[in-house]
């Protein structure tokens, strides 16, 4: 079962955490320094089935020392959940269902704006921007989570 922010303050000193940007054909990969500051945008990945991307995300969250996830939920402007939020959350709760590792969903409204227009305001032709967009908006996402969790270890 996906968390909520306070469970990710039990990370093990150092782990780092993966941020998700899942779209209908891409996963937008994001990842944290050790220190659980600042989000870089990792790699896009292609979506096939949940198995194989269950697995390779076991992969590279093994490869890079992750102690956890943070979802990109998309929930729509006025917060209720569309066809995209209903899928995050599934492949939350799958993901969570077959790994230890903790899983939060994180809102990511207005995310991938924000990079496009960042984008369009550098002038990123529009492939550069198809290659870019969804690491970019992980870790925008992912940003934003690790914020709230630095604020939250501060109290």
């Amino acid at each position: 079962m996906p968390i909520d922010l306070e469970g990710l303050r039990s990370l093990a000193p150092g782990a780092r955490l993966i941020g998700l940007d899942l779209g209908e054909k891409t996963i937008g990969i994001a990842l944290s320094d050790t220190l659980l500051t600042v989000a870089s945008p990792l790699i896009t990945r292609r979506r096939t089935k949940f198995s194989a991307d269950f697995e390779a995300l076991l992969a590279l969250m093994a490869e890079h020392q992750a102690g956890g996830l943070v979802i990109g939920l998309p929930l729509n402007m006025n917060g209720t959940d569309g066809p995209s939020a209903q899928s995050a959350r599934a492949f939350a709760r799958n993901f969570a269902a077959r790994s230890e590792l903790p899983v939060l969903l994180w809102d990511e409204r207005l995310s991938t704006a924000a990079v496009t227009r960042t984008l369009l305001a550098a002038d990123t032709s529009r492939k550069r921007r198809a290659e870019l967009v969804d690491k970019l908006a992980a870790a925008y996402m992912l940003q934003g989570a690790l914020d709230a969790l630095n604020h939250l270890k501060r109290r």
